[in-house]
């Protein structure tokens, strides 16, 4: 008999300014089983006050840098193991992931299922931040490979910040200049979703081989505009849904056939909100 794993995604922007605007209330009504979080920015101590009193489980990465990025894994049940960070960590240039990149393993249903909390660097152009976010796209992408190749069940979810293609930002063109949709990152995703091992051409123009992966929210809502996931605070932009769709659940081929449902929790009214991204939120029914 199948069981259920509900999975959610969010950037909190802070858990402590989340909590205090009403995530706790959120958290109580959806039933999660499993709780990805990115930009926690807060201590161990932080976490265990909003959460492990609550019967929740906690991973947490928190980033070199005090008050910068973050990453949590908060689950019903204990994880079996867990592991931090993206490529090789005593090296002198080694990936800036440290608080971005959080691998949990857990048993459902008599299978195990691998959920990734992942923060991808926001990047500028042309400056020393854009490159820390080519340097981590590559590591992510040499990580997805192992897994792919490892294990059956995998979700990588998160702030990836980058949205894909052009269905997945209000205001695509005036943005193609701008890092989140830089046609050099977006092809990154082309690869990342394309068949596996065949040759993909990516919007940039480079070519490479496809790595297989799914991207869940494409797939369960086709060729639409959004949904999207995160709105500036600028103007009037979530009111006017300009939206960006930047949080993804992606997964193995595998687990993307035990999909049951995606949904992304958009508050209600800009007053409501918690966080300036919206919760993405999938039920994977698993041991069928």
């Amino acid at each position: 008999m199948a069981e259920t794993l509900r999975v959610a995604t969010v950037n909190v922007n802070g858990i402590r300014a989340a909590y205090r605007k009403g995530m706790g209330d959120w958290l109580e009504r959806r039933d999660i089983d499993v709780l990805a979080m990115q930009e926690v920015r807060a201590q161990d101590e932080h976490l265990e006050e909003f959460l492990g009193g609550n019967g929740w489980h906690v991973l947490h990465d928190p980033c070199e840098i005090k008050g910068r990025a973050g990453v949590a894994i908060a689950s019903r049940a204990p994880a079996t193991a867990h592991r931090v960070g993206l490529g090789p960590l005593d090296a002198q240039d080694r990936i800036q992931s440290s608080g971005r990149w959080l691998e949990a393993d857990f048993e459902v249903g008599g299978s195990s299922i691998t959920v990734i909390s992942n923060y991808t660097h926001s990047g500028e152009v042309d400056t020393p931040r854009q490159e820390a976010k080519w340097a981590f796209l590559d590591a992510m992408g040499v990580r997805m490979n192992e897994l792919i190749d490892e294990r059956e069940f995998v979700t990588i979810v998160g702030d990836f910040n980058v949205g894909h293609r052009e269905f997945d930002i209000k205001n695509w063109r005036g943005n193609v200049k701008r890092s989140g949709f830089l046609p050099r990152e977006r092809a990154y995703f082309d690869r990342f979703f394309g068949p596996r091992g065949e040759n993909v051409l990516g919007v940039d123009g480079t070519e490479g081989p496809g790595f297989g992966w799914v991207d869940v929210g494409r797939r369960f809502h086709g060729e639409v505009d959004g949904p999207y996931t995160w709105w500036s605070n600028r103007g009037q932009a979530f009111d006017n849904d300009t939206g960006w769709r930047i949080d993804y659940q992606v997964v193995t081929p595998a687990l993307a056939e035990h999909v049951e449902h995606y949904a992304i929790d958009r508050a209600a009214s800009y007053a409501e909100r918690w966080s300036d991204h919206a919760p993405v939120v999938v039920d994977y029914a698993l041991g069928r």
